[in-house]
């Protein structure tokens, strides 16, 4: 149990956040269409809107779909984004100054007007580079890789672009190849640098899952955490586990090593009851004074993807508790 909630007086979790001058920044990087935004949802409504701000690093891209073409070169290409500008913004709104953004429009592959831009006191950076340059790196506080495996990312992708920016199939399909070997040569190799890493494949239960009922595979690798005076507990609930789920579900944990990095990979499948998150969510409020965390509301089962969502917003937490000065 945290019991550091004295330190804070009589202050929630968010009200402490809101009084706070800092600026805390999330970044989460991974290819496009990889599910960055779907991983950080729950932050967005753990904290509320007013509280949180999100900047995507497309708008920043050099050039438009045209020239890239001409170019013969992918957005992937760090030499077609602008990462010194967003080098320059980021330090600028971590320390609550007004930026001038770029504005990058999908729909027609061009760029809009710039707009004036502020962040609240939470900042959430999604993008291709966000973990690109040592820089960018020294300006977050945590850090995500979404890596989706190659026939998740396939289908999300044509999801999206087709189904909700409107591209010709075949133009995606080209567009995947042709991305290929900068994905592997720019982006993958940012999953090195993250504190946390969400892994997606098909569910073993069945890959129609995916599309029928949004089941997949996933798995939350993450850096050993840093302890302080102020713990905070996940607690799975067993009973809820083993009594009231009946339907196949999968846990797994296991020791790796990235790079001479200790990571613990949690591997969730299937579907749980909906009883365990409850008493997660229970969890998180006793110990942060943030009421009501219902991520999941009116669901008899959540998906694997749900519970990384939410051990993902427990781990921020516990960062944010952590990074104590400037409360």
């Amino acid at each position: 149990m945290y019991h550091g909630m004295a330190s804070m007086g009589d202050q929630s979790f968010t009200e402490v956040i809101r009084a706070s001058p800092r600026i805390f920044v999330i970044g989460v990087a991974g290819d496009s269409g990889s599910g960055k935004t779907t991983f950080t949802q729950g932050v967005r409504s753990l904290f509320g809107e007013d509280l949180v701000t999100t900047i995507t690093l497309d708008d920043y891209h050099r050039f438009d779909r045209e020239e890239r073409a001409a170019r013969g070169i992918t957005p992937l290409n760090p030499e077609a984004n602008r990462i010194d500008r967003i080098e320059e913004d980021l330090a600028a709104l971590r320390t609550g100054r007004e930026i001038e953004k770029p504005v990058y429009l999908h729909r027609t592959g061009s760029f809009g007007t710039p707009v004036r831009f502020s962040s609240r006191k939470v900042l959430i950076v999604e993008g291709l580079h966000t973990l690109f340059t040592e820089h960018l790196r020294s300006l977050l506080d945590f850090s995500i890789f979404v890596d989706p495996g190659k026939p998740v990312k396939y289908e999300w992708k044509m999801r999206r672009d087709v189904g909700e920016r409107g591209y010709r199939r075949e133009d995606v399909e080209r567009e995947i190849t042709e991305r290929e070997p900068d994905y592997d040569r720019y982006i993958a190799p940012q999953k090195e640098y993250a504190e946390a890493v969400i892994t997606l494949r098909h569910s073993k239960y069945g890959a129609d899952l995916g599309i029928a009922r949004n089941v997949y595979q996933v798995s939350v690798s993450q850096s050993r955490m840093r302890h302080g005076r102020e713990e905070i507990d996940l607690l799975l609930d067993l009973y809820s586990i083993l009594s009231l789920s009946e339907r196949d579900f999968l846990l797994e944990f296991t020791r790796t090593d990235r790079n001479g990095r200790r990571m613990g990979d949690l591997i969730i499948d299937g579907e749980l009851s909906a009883h365990v998150v409850e008493r997660l969510e229970r969890s998180i409020e006793d110990q942060t004074g943030v009421r009501p965390i219902a991520l999941f509301r009116h669901r008899d089962y959540v998906t694997a993807g749900d519970l990384a969502q939410l051990i993902l917003c427990w781990r921020i937490i516990h960062r944010r508790l952590l990074t104590g000065e400037g409360r």
